[in-house]
Order: structure tokens, then C-alpha cells, then sequence
């Protein structure tokens, strides 16, 4: 179940990739040409976009009651994890797997765009560092120094580039004993890092929670001054603070789904195994898939960094901000590839893992009354739905980035260079689009 998921290959995707392909460059390009002869000004403002929630919800979601009840969710699904982990059986058939690849890491995304910063309310190690706060008479907000500005979102990119290079490259991913100890890591170093810095140290820095406050972003909740507002999507999205690092979270995370599967390609299959030098060592395999999912990241990040720098600017406008100033533009994109992507493999792994929570020791307990389920496999039945909802989601994802490219390319850029000036970006995002449904297709 762990290792088997990613993107579906062509048996189960019964179209025509070169259409596929030439339908997404098609919308591209027309709602950019589209975007050029009516969309001629900003329309996002983070400093007016939106309006109030309904009075309603907010005095749902603003009480310390319902904080409170999402805190002690969080807590209690951290305590079963750690039980799990410590006690359970190194079988795949352990929870702790899905848990930890199905849970953690993908239902992040559906959940942050339906209800928001969902990671931020549940986080357990935010709950830890509230709790000794309060036991020491302290303030969560603050810690002993000030997180410094030029390190961003660095820390994040990091953590979130060790779990994707634990779940796709490392050779003992479904052991118990290096999931165990990724995630001790984790909460060791969250913890100081919150005591050393306060909670802006989460926002900033904590993988999971910088992943799904950007997910978040197109969400239609959003928080001005504290208050709580319903926005749309694409004016949610403008409100992303550029920050240092911003660009290569969105580089591991786009680029480690892009080699997810490009691993499970017939080119790169047929390459690893046609090669004697790699069949003949054994260290070989895992140093070429390292050096082929750092190779992607890379390339994600510098592609999108031409394509943000190569445009025409005021003079002493320094043009390195640029790919941090469009980089909210990618997350869309990110969006909908994790949906291609992911999808039946979250729907069907995720399953297997509430089954097997009710056995967490592997004894044949039934704790929740799940263990005697059966795994849906509806899309493995319905592989036309299946085809059509991955390449809709990929396409809207690119049509969604363009649009919030454009729009901060007219605030941003110069008007003679306002429309010629996103055609490197544009370039950019069509390689992308390519890129992407052929690897869709190629798995």
C-alpha cells in the first residue's frame, strides 16, 4: 500500500495524452490572451479584498471552546501516533505507515482547502509549547530571541525535502524504526524551536504547518487584523508573504511530486535496470534517485526563477525578489498536481489506514469497529472519472496560476513590460503543464 502509490499509468488512463496535452497548452494560452485584453489592473488587495464571516461562524470559531476541542483532536490522534510507534509491531500492517505517508502528508491538502490553516489548529507540537508556556508562566507568542527575517521559510523547505526524500528515496521508508525516528526528530526540533523563538517559529518554520497555511491560501477563509473573512480563492492567494525560502518550499514540493512519478516511469525503470554499472552496486540505485529528486527540485526552482526574472523592471528594482513576489502563483499548480497525483491513492490507502487503526498492534483487536471494512476501489472501476478528474485538476491548477501571476504581474511590473514581461513565466508554465501530463501518462 505505502509504496505502490502516486500518479495511475496510462492502463488506467483511457485517453489520448497528446490531446490531453494540447487541450492544457490550449487554455493556457487562451486565458492568458484572455487576461491581456480584460484584466488590465490589480484586482486583489489584501488590505480590502474579502468580507466579514457570518456572525454565526465566527462566534463558533473564534471561542475558546472550539480552540480548545481542536487542540485535544490533534493532541489525542498525536498520542495514538506515538503509541503506535512505540509499541507496535514493524509490520506494514501497523498504522503508523498511513498515518504517517497517507494522513499526515496528503489529507493535509483537501482539508487545509476546505476549512483552512488546519495544521496550525491541531498541530501537537504548538499544544506542547502552549502547555509548558502556561506551566512556566510564559507566553507561546515569544520566545528567548527573535526569529530572524532572512531565514524565512528555509527551515520548512528543509523539513518538508527530508520527508519527501524519507518517502521516495530512502530504502527503508516502510521500517518502523526510521519512521519512528523522523518523526522524534521532528518533534524535538519543533519544540526547541518553538521555546527558542515563540510560535512565529511554527508559521515560519514547521514543515506541515508552512505546507498547509499556503494550501490554505486558496481556501475561502482568511484573517485580516485577526477578524475572520471569506474571500475568494484567488484574492486569498495574493495575501502570501513573500519570505525567504518561499520559492524553494514551493520547488520540493512541486518537484518531489513531478519524481514520484518520473521514478515510476518506463524510461526510468528501463534505466535502472538496463544499467550494469547500477545493478552491479548495490549503494548505486539509491544515489541515482537521490541525485534525480534533488535534480528536480532544482530544476523546478530555477525554471521558475527564469521565468519570473526574465521581464523588464523599473531601474533599481531588484529583480531577485521577483520569484518570491510570483511565487504564490505556483501553489495553485502544486494544488492541482498533489490532486492528479494523490487522489485514489488517498482515497484507497486511506482507508486501509482507518481499517487497520482499530488493530494498532496487529492482534486482531476490532478498537473502533473498522477492521472488518473492505477498501472501496471505486476509481479503479471508474478509470475514465479517474482520467478526467486528474487532468481537469492539473489544467485548472495552471489556469488558476496564470490568472494570479497576471494579476501581480500588473501591479508589480511596468506598464510597457506589463504583458510582454509574464511571457517568461508563461513559457515557464506551459514547460510545466507538459512536463507534468507526461509524466501523467508515463507512469
Amino acid at each position: 500500500m505505502i509504496s505502490a502509490h502516486g500518479i495511475g499509468g496510462a492502463r488506467d488512463l483511457p485517453i489520448s495524452p497528446e490531446l490531453a496535452i494540447a487541450g492544457a497548452v490550449a487554455a493556457l494560452t487562451i486565458s492568458f490572451t484572455v487576461l491581456a485584453v480584460a484584466w488590465r489592473t490589480p484586482r486583489y488587495d489584501a488590505a480590502t479584498s474579502g468580507r466579514p464571516a457570518p456572525a454565526w461562524i465566527v462566534g463558533i470559531v473564534d471561542s475558546t471552546w472550539w480552540r480548545v476541542l481542536w487542540r485535544a483532536v490533534g493532541f489525542v490522534l498525536f498520542l495514538y501516533t506515538a503509541m503506535v510507534a512505540v509499541f507496535g509491531k514493524d509490520l506494514l500492517t501497523n498504522p503508523l505507515f498511513g498515518i504517517f505517508y497517507v494522513w499526515w502528508w496528503v489529507a493535509l491538502v483537501p482539508l487545509s482547502l476546505l476549512f483552512g490553516r488546519v495544521w496550525r489548529a491541531i498541530s501537537p507540537v504548538r499544544t506542547i509549547n502552549l502547555i509548558f508556556a502556561k506551566l512556566s508562566g510564559g507566553d507561546p507568542e515569544t520566545g528567548v530571541y527573535r526569529y530572524p527575517e532572512w531565514l524565512g521559510h528555509w527551515p520548512a523547505a528543509i523539513g518538508l525535502y527530508a520527508f519527501v526524500w524519507m518517502e521516495l528515496v530512502y530504502p527503508y521508508s516502510t521500517e518502523l524504526g526510521p519512521v519512528r525516528l523522523w518523526c522524534a526528530v521532528y518533534v524535538a526540533l519543533m519544540l526547541i524551536g518553538g521555546a527558542l523563538f515563540g510560535n512565529v517559529f511554527y508559521e515560519r518554520a514547521d514543515p506541515f504547518e508552512v505546507y498547509s497555511s499556503l494550501v490554505a491560501k486558496l481556501s475561502v477563509w482568511g484573517r485580516r487584523d485577526g477578524a475572520l473573512l471569506v474571500r475568494s480563492p484567488l484574492a486569498n492567494l495574493d495575501t502570501v508573504t513573500p519570505r525567504a525560502g518561499l520559492v524553494a518550499v514551493t520547488a520540493v514540493l512541486f518537484g518531489s511530486t513531478a519524481f514520484d512519478s518520473f521514478k515510476d516511469s518506463t524510461h526510468w525503470v528501463t534505466f535502472l535496470q538496463g544499467s550494469d554499472y547500477i545493478n552491479n552496486h548495490s549503494w548505486a540505485p539509491t544515489l541515482v534517485n537521490n541525485l534525480a529528486l534533488l535534480g528536480f527540485c532544482l530544476a523546478v526552482g530555477a525554471i521558475f526563477a527564469a521565468g519570473t526574472m526574465l521581464t523588464g523592471v523599473e531601474p533599481g528594482f531588484r529583480r531577485r525578489t521577483l520569484p518570491g513576489l510570483f511565487a504564490h502563483s505556483i501553489v495553485p499548480i502544486i494544488v492541482g498536481y498533489i490532486i492528479a497525483h494523490y487522489l485514489s491513492y488517498l482515497l484507497e490507502a486511506g482507508e486501509a489506514t482507518l481499517i487497520k487503526a482499530s488493530d494498532p498492534f496487529s492482534n486482531g483487536s476490532n478498537w473502533f469497529g473498522t477492521a472488518n471494512w473492505k477498501v472501496d476501489y471505486y476509481f479503479a472501476y471508474h478509470p475514465t472519472m479517474l482520467a478526467n478528474i486528474k487532468v481537469l485538476a492539473v489544467v485548472c491548477g495552471h489556469v488558476v496560476g496564470v490568472i494570479a501571476a497576471h494579476d501581480r504581474a500588473v501591479k508589480l511590473l511596468p506598464r510597457r513590460h506589463q504583458l510582454t514581461g509574464q511571457l517568461p513565466l508563461l513559457f515557464a508554465m506551459v514547460a510545466f503543464t507538459i512536463g507534468g501530463l507526461w509524466l501523467l501518462f508515463s507512469a
